[in-house]
Order: structure tokens, then sequence, then C-alpha cells
């Protein structure tokens, strides 16, 4: 799929990526208030935020999802904001809300256990995990996989590059990433792209929500459906001993004698 320079140039300010991008806002300006206010507090309130992973073994278990929300340092906040509205945006519109908000809660979540993971394998090494690379790399992931060959402008640079390019260049930096002091950041953004990438090959195309919920109303009207055909049964053995005869369908609709009716009409069926 080609698609021309520039197309992440503007996106929309809408939907789920709006709300995501206002919640990060929201808690980095939060915290930065407190710092000034109550620099103690401030400091609580991160370390409970932030995701620590001795305190999520021992049943902090929201710091998986709550430490995405936890922005250190202006520029980087704003680099990470910014490809949330770039990527999420884009994403957003060609696959819903729904879909977006999965695949991106879903990479939080690997990149919070890749950090527990190297945890277990190197103690010395696991620090404190905040920001929103986990989720950020999940988005770059899926946007490389499905528009692989589209190219755009890499903001600031006036540079074209395909998006498969993009991703194997992160890719490849994070590797390297591990053989320095930031393994442990490294490692969680490999964890999240993992994640991301396993939502794409294994979630149902339109996420797992929408076919939980599908999957529950066929389930539900199934189950409708075998109790008027148990009913209808019923009242069929019922009129034969009142030496009168009913016809119901399949589906355990009436069938009136005196009607013609569409076999196929079900508009009015569960």
């Amino acid at each position: 799929m080609r698609r021309s320079a520039g197309m992440l140039a503007f996106p929309d300010f809408r939907g789920f990526t709006r709300s995501l991008v206002l919640w990060n806002l929201g808690v980095y300006f939060a915290l930065l208030v407190l710092g000034v206010a109550s620099a103690p507090f401030a400091g609580r309130l991160m370390g409970w935020l932030a995701l620590s992973p001795p305190a999520v073994l021992h049943g902090a278990i929201w710091q998986l999802v709550t430490y995405s929300f936890v922005h250190i340092g202006l520029l980087n906040t704003l680099f990470e904001l910014m490809s949330l509205w770039f990527l999420g945006s884009f994403l957003e519109s060609n696959h819903g809300s729904r879909w977006l908000a999965e695949i991106y809660f879903v990479s939080v979540l690997g990149a919070g256990l890749a950090a527990i993971g190297l945890y277990f394998a190197m103690p010395a090494s696991a620090v404190p995990l905040v920001g929103a690379y986990g989720g950020l790399f999940g988005l770059l992931i899926a946007f490389g996989v499905l528009y692989a060959d589209m190219q755009f402008m890499m903001f600031p640079l006036p540079i074209g590059i395909k998006a498969k390019y993009l991703v194997a260049v992160y890719m490849l930096i994070s590797i390297a990433m591990l053989f320095s002091s930031e393994r442990a950041f490294a490692f969680s953004q490999l964890g999240g792209a993992l994640a991301g990438f396993l939502y794409i090959r294994l979630a149902p195309r339109r996420g797992f929500a929408q076919a939980s919920s599908e999957r529950y109303f066929g389930l539900r009207n199934s189950w409708y459906r075998w109790k008027r055909r148990r009913a209808a049964r019923k009242f069929e053995v019922y009129m034969r001993k009142q030496n009168r005869e009913v016809r119901f369908d399949k589906d355990g609709r009436y069938i009136d004698p005196d009607e013609n009716r569409d076999p196929n009409d079900r508009r009015w069926m569960n």
C-alpha cells in the first residue's frame, strides 16, 4: 500500500488518540505542579505510579498500566506525545478507536511484563519503568507491518522513508541499547514491540472487544432460539391433545396456515 509522503504531517486530533494524549499531558503537569508544591509527596506519588518489578510482584499490579502515564523531562515528554498523536491518529482513522486502545494497552502490558522478566533474569539491571515507549513501539510495529511500503517525511528532517525501514532502524537501536546501561529501557521497548506484533497476528481483525461482543450476542440469540423451539414443541404436544394441529418453523415461529410467509424473512427474529 503506497501513499504520498507527508501524510502524517497534520493528523487529526480526536477520539482515543486525543484522550490518550490529554491524559498523559494532564498527569505530566499534575506531577510537575505537585513537585513544586510538595516534592516529597510528588516523589511518593511517582513511585506509586511508576513500574517497579518488586512492587508489582508484591501486589501493585496497577503499575503495569500507570507507568505509561508518567513522563520525565519536557523534551522527552513532547517527543512521546507527538509520536502518540502522529501514529495513533493514523492507525485510529484506519482501524477505529477500540482497536487502537487494545493494541496500545496490550503493548504497554507487554513492555511492563518484559521489565519484570528482566528483573528475574538480571535483578541488578532492573530499574523503575516510566514512559509510553512500550505502547509506542507496539504502534510502531503495527504501522510498519500493516503499512510497510508507506512513505512519509521524517519530522523535522525533509527525508522520505518507508515505514518498514523506519521500524527496522528503531528495532536495531533498541537491540544495540541492550548492551548499554539502558538495557532495561530497551528490553521493555522490545517487549512492547513484540506484544504489538502478536496482537496484529493473533487478534481478530476488529479487535478482541468487538469479537467478544459479537460472540456474546450470537450465543444469547442462539439461547433464545433454543427456548423458542422448546416452547413450540411443548405447544404442539398440547394442541395435539386438543385434537388441533399447529405448525412452527425450525426457529420456533408459528406458521399461520392462511398466511404465505417467506421462509427466509428473518427481520423480526433474534
